[in-house]
């Protein structure tokens, strides 16, 4: 094999397997990326669909239970219920017990004025499993049962009854045991989709809604991206064999002139000119413009992977005004950032909707018990102070429901203190630590320098900093062996300032395994759009809080 045909083969399989390679490196990044963002996209329809029901659900079940109506003709729904289920109070899958098997989802109450029975409009929920932002061409939101069949629509089989659809999926077999999660598997049709599941459990209904969209869909940009691919390497491959012909013969003819030069002298000719064909500076430039171009091609690959990690933080400068596979790579990454940033967005939407809803549903309950249960131990008592003749009995009953009344104030309070509305989250914890100290043995300072007129924490702030306090002064009376406990709360014209100290046994950060008492109290914080700072030190554990002040 001749010096020519060596270097043209070597220069062009080395040319091929760093093209081969940079594509398929590239194709593989891309392709992680795409996957990564379509289960996200999904994530977020699916969760915000699920917000939706759940309270649609809730509303219509709190409508329902404030009705004076007591009755509903069941017939005119087609049900055909037994008196097990009737009798059992709460949220139901109906469809069952439907006639024609449509899709239903009732309200069942026995109260001492009677049954109370609603079916819920179903096409409220329709509508909202209807929304088809970002779901793309094949792209559908659906619900199915714990019997495994459909319970909305099917966008593919829209003349088929739902329930006649069997639904036995990885997704829903998951999502019945309780776990929530993503991936790509066969749908109720057998083709391969990206999915998004979890499991909506209320009352007694359970249903599991999944989004999902078609694989062939999210792979046609991968196919086109091959393609082209393929297509740049055979175009590049086509003109690299060129040039290496072109180049070989710079490369090969000053070596063929001095060949040329050495078998004249081996037949003793020493007198001859040697011609030599000096090589020019291209040669040099065409190495260093290829090692250039390496050292460009390895940056954006590098950036390409960061990217593909989700490391948007990574800096990167495309090589000039006309690199644009630098500016596409820059172009990718602002767009992932934006996406991430409405991701974190709707998370943190998604806790402050939870949070609330929890804090209505103490506050609803507290009220309950108040309003509720109060005004009859009072009646109570009023009835045993006239009725009771045996003074004995008397003072034993009405000690009874002295310390019953005692106990749900108790109670009502700790689920949410009405003094928090009327009188500020200061005069709130003031009288929650003098309740405390009373039943406890540790000793609790509280000082309290928030504002007494005009101030400016708002109810939400108000409610997360009692929470908080209440997880703080718990932890330590649980876990931290604590024989002090000093709480500021100040409140200054930019920030709500909680300082918490106790000298109990600490924790280390690091080893620690943090429950659920720490991890709320940092979700608290963050929807609330705060700092903490945690010092878990032996005999000198702090938290330390600030809240901005939204004037």
């Amino acid at each position: 094999m001749n010096i020519k045909t060596l270097v043209i083969i070597i220069i062009n399989s080395l040319i091929l397997l760093v093209i081969a390679l940079l594509s398929f490196s590239f194709y593989k990044q891309f392709a992680s990326v795409l996957n990564d963002r379509i289960l996200m996209q999904l994530n977020s329809i699916e969760t915000l669909e699920t917000i939706q029901i759940e309270n649609l659900i809730q509303t219509e079940w709190e409508s329902f239970q404030k009705s004076e109506i007591y009755s509903e003709d069941i017939h005119k729904n087609n049900l055909v219920l037994s008196d097990s289920i009737k009798n059992i109070d709460g949220i139901h899958d109906l469809t069952p017990y439907h006639k024609n098997k449509l899709a239903t989802i009732g309200f069942i109450l026995n109260t001492k004025k009677g049954k109370k029975i609603k079916v819920i409009d179903y096409s409220k929920i329709q509508n909202i499993l209807l929304e088809r932002t970002g779901m793309g061409e094949s792209g559908e939101t659906y619900l199915v049962g714990e019997d495994f069949r459909m319970r909305s629509k099917s966008r593919f089989f829209p003349d088929k009854k739902p329930y006649d659809i069997p639904v036995k999926t990885q997704g829903v077999i998951g999502a019945l045991k309780g776990i929530d999660g993503r991936g790509i598997f066969n749908d109720y049709r057998g083709i391969p989709v990206y999915s998004v599941y979890r499991l909506i459990q209320i009352s007694n209904l359970k249903l599991v809604i999944l989004s999902e969209i078609d694989v062939s869909e999210v792979n046609r940009p991968l196919e086109k991206l091959k393609t082209r691919l393929m297509t740049l390497t055979f175009v590049i491959f086509l003109i690299a064999v060129t040039l290496s012909l072109f180049l070989t013969k710079i490369i090969v003819d000053p070596i063929k002139s001095m060949q040329n030069s050495l078998k004249v002298m081996a037949k003793g000719d020493y007198n001859q000119n040697i011609q030599y064909k000096r090589s020019s500076n291209e040669i040099k430039e065409m190495f260093d413009a290829l090692s250039n171009l390496k050292a460009s091609l390895q940056g954006a690959v590098k950036f390409s992977d960061e990217i593909g990690n989700m490391n948007l933080k990574t800096a990167y400068e495309p090589k000039s005004a006309d690199d644009m596979l630098g500016k596409s790579l820059i172009t990718m990454r602002n767009k992932l950032i934006d996406f991430k940033n409405k991701e974190d967005d709707t998370r943190m939407m998604a806790k402050r909707l939870m949070v609330d809803g929890l804090e209505n549903e103490r506050r609803r309950l507290s009220r309950e018990l108040h309003d509720g249960l109060g005004p009859y131990l009072t009646s109570l008592k009023h009835y045993i102070e006239n009725n009771v003749n045996n003074e004995l009995k008397k003072t034993e009953m009405k000690k009874i429901v002295d310390e019953t009344i005692s106990e749900i104030r108790l109670m009502s309070n700790a689920l949410m203190p009405a003094s928090i509305d009327d009188f500020g989250i200061g005069a709130t914890l003031t009288n929650y630590i003098k309740s405390l100290n009373k039943s406890t043995s540790i000793n609790i300072v509280y000082e309290d320098l928030t504002k007494q007129e005009n101030s400016n924490i708002s109810s939400h702030q108000a409610t997360n900093l009692f929470r908080i306090s209440q997880e703080l002064i718990n932890n330590s009376l649980k876990h931290a062996k604590a024989k002090n406990i000093r709480i500021t709360l100040s409140e200054f014209d930019d920030f709500i300032s909680l300082f918490y100290f106790d000298d109990g046994i600490g924790f280390n950060m690091e080893t620690v395994k943090l429950g659920s008492g720490i991890v709320n109290i940092k979700e608290r914080v963050e929807i609330c759009n705060g700092e903490i700072l945690i010092n878990a030190l032996i005999g000198n554990t702090t938290f330390e809080i600030e809240l901005p002040i939204k004037l």
